[in-house]
């Protein structure tokens, strides 16, 4: 985590342009006036000190202009430079919108990738075995904002239809919320789901070849219950773990989905707040995600003492 707040906070500051040049281009007779409003726009927002100083005073382990420590150690992400809101209020007020797309995403991952999985294992080399994999290589191959931008273009030619593009509130409409995120959360799931389902179908026939599962049918023990109780949960284990390496590849194809969709969520924020050179905001929302990223991996680890008992932790 250490690591990540001293890149984003340095990356943000290495695009070409800053935040001083976006705001002088947006005043009226800027030619005549980027001088003077300039330096006093870099001295408002601190912009005027060494890097390794603004740093400092982001973390909060040096001190403001008032002489205060207020950063990130104090519990405060900062201010957006575009109108002084709170960093943190900006990321609560979207996080439900980027949650919602996130869990159906994953839901929709585990219900494509996981039954196809077991199918292509248990009917290896079969016709439907192939059918199976050439849908997960499609799924791995198609980038995702390309299948939204063609689920937006086409069917608006074709049959002058398209989907909303309007947010619905789920506390205003929640059937209207739902029905709204159920396809972006759809092309964002099937990027994971296609690598989980390759990741399903080999460790079940890695399982399946186990001198235990050859026990189970000696015994005379039916398909069902051994794929089920001997096999499947076994061979998830990697599939669990693929899952906490995947939420950033979801959050990441996110940021585009949102932008396309119009979904006011943290990945438009991003986009829009890259856009402005908004340092705090983009240095607030990469943590965020980060920690978000780190939580979801260390739950995937507790996990395993579920899924195999072998496995303690003293």
């Amino acid at each position: 985590m250490v690591v990540v707040t001293l890149v984003t906070f340095l990356s943000v500051r290495f695009i070409p342009g800053n935040v001083v040049d976006a705001m002088i281009a947006q005043m009226s007779s800027a030619a005549s006036m980027s001088n003077l409003n300039r330096a006093a726009l870099e001295t408002a927002m601190g912009l005027d000190v060494p890097i390794p100083i603004q740093y400092g005073r982001w973390l909060g382990i040096l001190p403001q202009d008032n002489g205060q420590l207020q950063g990130l150690l104090e519990g405060d992400l900062g201010k957006s430079l575009w109108g002084a809101q709170s960093v943190t209020d900006m990321i609560l007020a979207r996080l439900p919108v980027s949650l919602e797309l996130l869990l159906i995403a994953i839901v929709t991952a585990l219900l494509t990738s996981i039954p196809l999985g077991v199918y292509s294992a248990v009917k290896q080399d079969t016709a439907g075995d192939y059918v199976g994999r050439s849908v997960s290589i499609l799924f791995v191959s198609v980038p995702s904002f390309w299948i939204a931008t063609m689920v937006i273009v086409y069917p608006a030619i074709w049959w002058h239809w398209s989907p909303e593009l309007t947010y619905i509130p789920f506390a205003a409409n929640p059937a209207g919320n739902v029905l709204q995120f159920l396809l972006p959360g759809f092309l964002m799931g099937i990027l994971l789901g296609g690598t989980l389902m390759r990741i399903t179908r080999t460790m079940m026939l890695e399982v399946m070849r186990q001198d235990y599962v050859r026990t189970a049918w000696a015994k005379g023990l039916g398909e069902r219950r051994v794929i089920t109780r001997h096999v499947l949960k076994n061979a998830l284990i990697p599939v669990v773990t693929v899952i906490g390496v995947g939420v950033p590849i979801v959050l990441t194809a996110s940021v585009v989905i949102e932008q396309i969709f119009d979904l006011p969520g943290i990945g438009l924020l991003l986009y829009q707040s890259l856009s402005n050179r908004d340092y705090p905001v983009i240095s607030g929302i990469n943590l965020f995600l980060a920690t978000l990223v780190v939580v979801s991996n260390l739950l995937v680890d507790l996990s395993y003492v579920w899924l195999d008992p072998r496995v303690q932790y003293r």
